[in-house]
């Protein structure tokens, strides 16, 4: 099978990094672009400036569906990305570019494993128990469907592209959830991720940006937000300041301006208390929790709750 314009296709990749266009991308972006992605090192490489550069627009995760919409002769890939609701742009997902051969076409899921999600902030797949990693950096809120019983603390699961199946650290996974989540338990979630750093349009334990941040919590708990910080307003119900609890989100904008920051809320502010949060801060270039900065305050334009 081949990827063809109109068809779905999946993420084989630990991570796939969704640009502006194929002009887009520079010199240091050769680890991303790789059919064997090295997200860490390709951050590890990246200056302060080139980590904020407006080239990336999202990140895909291992297994993450998109709309193949064009291919072209040199290998890019005009594709929305169906998990990443971006109302403002398409109704489907969000749009953007990515290398062909970090996709493969789409086949039905296996229906007769356990549906999982990895638990940890990043783990590798194996091409068998304690063998060599094939997929290394596999990413938290990647979903993962089992291949067969656990053997030694190691778990097959299927991955899309492979016939075979690749093996797991067992403690790694765990099951998907059967009770809708809390936002105390995406707080705990998001809070695992302190001092990751910023990248602008990173959806990776490696680097995330703030609305990144809220999309990848919720989802390892099933729960799929928008992609953009805007929509996620959209996507949330408005509460009364002072009414927010831990696991709330406050929205940040300038006057006359759209949404432009997000924020997960991390202490109750009744009583006129400070308000603090966990956020994926530019200024400080990686993720903090820290009470409200009086520029911040300024631009509080509401909080929600999902």
């Amino acid at each position: 099978m081949t990827l063809q314009p109109g068809r779905e296709a999946v993420v084989q990749v630990a991570v796939a990094t969704l640009w502006r266009g194929p002009e887009a991308v520079r010199t240091v972006d050769a680890p991303a672009l790789a059919s064997r992605t090295d997200i860490a090192g390709w951050i590890a490489a990246m200056n302060t400036d080139q980590q904020v550069g407006d080239c990336v627009l999202s990140q895909l995760l291992l297994g993450e569906r998109v709309l193949v919409q064009e291919i072209r002769p040199d290998g890019w890939v005009r594709a929305l990305a169906l998990e990443q609701p971006a109302a403002k742009l398409d109704p489907r997902g969000y749009p953007g570019w990515l290398p062909a051969d970090q996709l493969t076409p789409a086949t039905p899921e296996p229906d007769t494993g356990t549906r999982l999600v990895v638990d940890t902030t990043a783990t590798a797949l194996h091409e068998h128990p304690d063998g060599p990693p094939v997929l290394p950096g596999v990413m938290l809120g990647t979903r993962l469907v089992t291949a067969g019983p656990v053997r030694d603390g190691w778990r097959p699961v299927h991955t899309p592209g492979r016939e075979r199946p690749l093996w797991a650290v067992d403690a790694h996974l765990t099951r998907e959830p059967d009770h809708p989540p809390t936002a105390v338990e995406a707080l705990s979630v998001a809070s695992r991720l302190r001092d990751v750093r910023y990248v602008w349009g990173g959806v990776s334990t490696y680097g995330i940006d703030c609305s990144g941040l809220v999309h990848l919590a919720w989802r390892r708990l099933g729960v799929r937000l928008p992609r953009d910080a805007d929509d996620q307003a959209a996507a949330t119900t408005p509460l009364e300041l002072g009414e927010e609890r831990p696991g709330d989100l406050y929205f940040f904008a300038r006057p006359g301006r759209k949404i432009h920051h997000i924020g997960i809320v991390t202490a109750r502010s009744g009583a006129g208390g400070p308000r603090r949060m966990l956020h994926a801060c530019y200024n400080l270039r990686r993720v903090v929790e820290e009470q409200l900065p009086a520029e911040r305050t300024a631009t509080l334009v509401g909080v929600h709750r999902v």
